[in-house]
């Protein structure tokens, strides 16, 4: 994954791929921050027409343009009001304290509570709403991203050799 938005934080940076920088699309309206690293699985086309969003639970924080492994334990299914916008919930590779944790099942149930929280709320003051559809596990998560891989080489070949399939968001 490549980290946007660093665990913490309550600026939501983009990756503006004409300009190949990390820019600030806005601060968010409410007194929340980021329950976990987030940002994108790049070569992969979610169905909003951004690559695929990840979100890694893990207890220290990285930066903004960090390349990040992860490991997929599942998805948190919501809709906003562009449609689906699945979140990939993810956990560390190659870090010991997470060694065991495989599935969305051995992730911390306040955790996850906090995870779903954010995600209802945090545009709530914009005036925009969000709509959870509930947790899935690995599997439903490892095909999430097969299918935005699919649909991202699908859209790059209608663009043409060399052209970008979408920016971030």
């Amino acid at each position: 994954m490549i980290v946007e938005i660093p665990r913490h934080s309550s600026n939501k940076y983009e990756y503006d791929k004409t300009l190949g920088v990390f820019r600030l699309d806005r601060t968010l309206y409410s007194p929340m921050h980021y329950p976990g690293d987030y940002g994108f699985i790049p070569g992969t086309l979610a169905e909003d027409n951004d690559p695929l969003d990840v979100l890694v639970s893990a207890d220290v924080a990285t930066f903004t343009g960090c390349m990040l492994e992860v490991r997929p334990v599942g998805l948190l299914a919501m809709v906003d009001d562009q449609g689906p916008d699945t979140k990939i919930i993810s956990v560390p590779d190659r870090n010991p304290r997470y060694d065991q944790i495989h599935t969305i099942d051995q992730i911390f149930p306040h955790i996850l509570t906090e995870i779903e929280h954010f995600f209802t709320i945090y545009k709530e003051l914009e005036g925009k709403k969000t709509r959870m559809e509930g947790w899935q596990g690995p599997r439903e998560a490892r095909l999430a991203i097969l299918e935005s891989r699919k649909r991202y080489l699908e859209e790059k070949e209608k663009s043409g050799p060399g052209q970008a399939a979408t920016s971030s968001s």
